[in-house]
């Protein structure tokens, strides 16, 4: 008996002796215990918890080299490879993990909109429910700040850039003619329909490498990744109808829609100032088909559109009506690629092509336009982890440019031009913490029309102060090449310039965003011309120059008030330049010092109705008047305009929708023309350039086939 309880205790003994006590504290970076960190030998069941004091201590039989693994929620899980027996008295710190929502974004000068945004200023829907929009992309954005009203032109003015200062990319990938063709006075449209995009990030400055050809913005959609179910959505509008198919199968899916406007019926109803010879028509459609592989998606995006009609419009400087007309077909495809591959590696590439053939006629003038004009662009990701992320690209654009021009006292004359660019760019995501973050890179431009080679570098950071607030700075040099009206005549131009400075400020939390952006933008190399306008024998030059300094504001709350949905812009804009045949320094034409929009969404359940509001103002724009001797010092008077809307639900999947713009009627005014001649008494006559109608009304019936039977074309209703 003795001998077996000798045995017994050497038994335990030697099982005693053979265990060995992991022991440590566990903190984050600022020397703080972590309480509830599980710490434990990976591969076996030794391990513990965390104290209030963040020490941990356990006992295991593992011998030799073992991997300690310390994890916690929000933080970066931290693994040892040690010997047993050096496992004791550890200090282990962790790192937040950059990964989680509350995390630091890089915000400065970028409002984004969609699923996967951490910050939604706008959702995809709000193009089609917001009154003053009219169901155009480009009419929702114009209610943010860093946008000016040009309400007779239509298209984006970016923080007193002019329109062609602002790009678009579906999918990342250009598109060279985005907006409808049009005349005086009646504002051009974006040609893309917002239902077949699930996001937009809209930049206002400072944006990524990535993006080159742009002095102020950039605007990018992207379309949806996969639709949820087939359906089918039918239109029927004052202006016209449309239609619309998804189908659906395992690997993929297409969506296809089309649409044909007609304004003839609507003005015979409500007659503008115009006098119609043959009234706006326009065939639009689009496509999306979308395959998807084992570590990627393939998208290819068509769409064509066809407008033409043809009016007589009043001058001062003739006395009778001055005819104009426009045939416009324009075709647009986009095909790209995003997957995975390797380890950690993802890969977006893509190719579009735009083809623009356009016939104007004024007058006896005729002038014919054919652009042919594609994009290649490749771009690789590498995650080193989740905080160092870089990512490396090349890009090709080529155009083709070729116009006439013809008169029945001249012969034809023949211009254009053909130019290629290659892009070539590099950026580094690092997040330093959770709370700060950067993002640095370079571009690298050639065109072989100027022979000119440009480097950009590219800056932001951004802090988080908060769990609600945070603050971010950018700072970036941007390139573009002179626009097709200089190119056609002559080639020997810099390319423009302008270099950004952009501090931001930004609060989020419980369905309230506000902004505050200041910005200052300097203007170098700008385009230059003699004469009263461009023309072949023209002088030109790169002595331009200029600035845009300002304050952008925005807030939107949809959680204060029940059912209510609204937010507010405001801009405040200083800027002037010496360009295109300006004879001094001055604030252009197309800039506004102030802009202010209240947009109002209120859903009404016992109505089943949706009803808003826009309200748009903007400070006068300058303008000269050859009757005083300054350039540009004069301004029109403030624009002022409310535009209204009622979505009402007939059923789930019937929607009957009315709107009403600049339901006031204020008699805006865009600017004036004056005489080419001064009268009898010596005075320039001048004539009021105001919208074609100051008032627009549409009511649309639209109707969705699903497989679910709820959904319809505004799904949040």
């Amino acid at each position: 008996m003795k001998k077996l309880i000798l045995f017994l205790f050497l038994c335990i003994q030697s099982i005693t002796f053979a265990q060995t006590t992991v022991s440590g504290i566990v903190t984050d970076q600022s020397n703080e215990p972590i309480f509830g960190a599980n710490v434990y030998l990976k591969g076996t069941f030794d391990g513990a918890s965390t104290d209030e004091k963040g020490t941990f201590s356990f006992t295991t039989d593992e011998k030799g080299s073992q991997l300690l693994v310390v994890s916690f929620l929000s933080f970066e899980s931290k693994e040892l490879t040690l010997e047993v027996t050096q496992m004791q008295n550890l200090t282990i710190k962790l790192r937040e993990n950059v990964d989680a929502l509350n995390t630091v974004i890089l915000s400065a000068g970028s409002f984004e909109a969609g699923e996967n945004a951490k910050v939604t200023a706008l959702k995809p829907l709000d193009i089609v429910t917001t009154a003053s929009a009219l169901g155009d992309f480009v009419g929702a954005l114009q209610t943010l700040p860093g946008t000016s009203t040009v309400a007779e032109d239509g298209r984006l003015f970016v923080r007193g850039g002019r329109a062609e200062e602002t790009q678009i990319f579906i999918d990342g990938i250009r598109v060279f003619t985005p907006y409808s063709n049009t005349t005086n006075n009646i504002p051009a449209r974006g040609r893309y329909s917002p239902f077949l995009f699930k996001g937009i990030t809209f930049s206002t400055g400072g944006y990524s490498a990535e993006y080159g050809q742009a002095l102020s913005g950039v605007l990018e959609l992207n379309t949806i990744n996969e639709p949820d179910q087939e359906k089918t959505d039918i239109s029927i509008m004052t202006v016209g109808g449309a239609l619309g198919h998804t189908e659906k199968w395992e690997k993929g899916s297409v969506s296809v829609s089309a649409s044909y406007i007609n304004l003839a019926p609507y003005l015979e109803l409500f007659p503008d100032r115009n006098e119609w010879k043959k009234p706006f028509q326009g065939g639009q459609g689009e496509s999306v088909f979308r395959h998807h592989f084992t570590n990627g998606t393939l998208k290819f995006y068509t769409a064509f559109d066809i407008t033409n009609f043809e009016l007589d419009q009043e001058s001062i400087n003739f006395d009778e009506l001055v005819r104009f007309k426009l045939d416009n077909k324009n075709i647009y495809m986009n095909g790209s690629y995003k997957g995975t591959f390797g380890e950690k590696w993802s890969i977006a590439s893509g190719l579009s092509y735009t083809r623009d053939d356009s016939k104007i006629r004024i007058i006896d003038d005729r002038i014919s336009s054919l652009e042919n004009s594609f994009h290649f662009k490749t771009k690789l990701k590498k995650n080193f982890n989740n905080r160092i992320k870089l990512s490396f690209g090349a890009e090709y654009f080529t155009t083709d440019f070729d116009e006439s021009f013809k008169t029945p006292d001249v012969s034809m004359i023949e211009y254009g031009f053909n130019n290629n660019l290659v892009g070539a760019f590099a950026e580094t995501d690092i997040f330093f913490s959770k709370n700060f973050a950067m993002k640095a890179g370079v571009r690298l431009d050639h065109a072989t029309i100027m022979k000119e080679t440009t480097i950009s570098p590219r800056l932001s950071v951004a802090y988080k102060t908060s769990e609600k607030d945070q603050v971010s700075f950018a700072f970036g040099q941007f390139y573009q090449n002179p626009n097709n009206n200089y190119l056609k005549f002559n080639s020997d131009f810099k390319p423009e310039n302008a270099t950004h400075y952009i501090l931001n400020y930004q609060y989020v939390h419980e369905g309230k965003t506000f902004r505050a952006e200041a910005y200052h933008k300097k203007y170098n190399d700008l385009v230059t011309f003699s004469g009263d306008f461009i023309q072949p024998d023209a002088t030109f030059g790169n002595d331009g120059f200029g600035h845009a300094t300002g304050l952008d504001l925005f807030w939107r709350d949809n959680k204060t008030i029940k059912n209510v949905d609204y937010w507010i812009s405001y801009s405040y804009l200083d800027t002037s330049r010496k360009f295109e045949n300006y004879p001094v320094e001055a604030m252009p034409n197309f800039a506004t010092k102030h802009n202010f929009s209240l947009v109002t969404k209120h859903w009404i359940d016992k109505l089943k109705s949706q009803v808003g509001f826009s309200y748009n103002y903007s400070s006068g724009r300058p303008y000269t008047n050859p009757n005083t001797t300054g350039f540009l010092s004069e301004k029109t008077k403030d624009y002022h305009s409310l535009s209204v809307n009622w979505a009402y639900l007939l059923s789930p999947q019937k929607i009957l929708y009315f709107s009403v713009s600049n339901a006031l009627g204020v008699r805006n005014v865009f600017g004036y023309e004056y005489a080419n001649q001064a009268d009898v008494n010596g005075n320039f006559q001048r004539m009021i350039q105001r919208p074609a109608a100051d008032q627009f009304f549409f009511v649309g019936f639209f109707w969705t086939i699903s497989d679910d039977k709820k959904s319809n074309q505004l799904d949040t209703l």
